[in-house]
């Protein structure tokens, strides 16, 4: 098993979150502070597939 890479604060790079928002992309950073909680809040999840003929 190897090691972890730790960097320091000034090695790494920014990430910038975009989500979709009524039809088109947005950086999460350009939400005001009450929408940047609400997205933090959410959950992700997965639909489960369904077979055909069943209800």
């Amino acid at each position: 098993m190897q090691a972890a890479i730790e960097l320091q604060e000034e090695e790494r790079t920014r990430c910038e979150v975009w989500t979709r928002v009524m039809g088109y992309h947005r950086p999460v950073s350009a939400f005001n502070p009450g929408k940047q909680s609400e997205h933090s809040d959410r959950r992700c999840f997965r639909e489960s597939r369904t077979v055909k003929g069943e209800r």
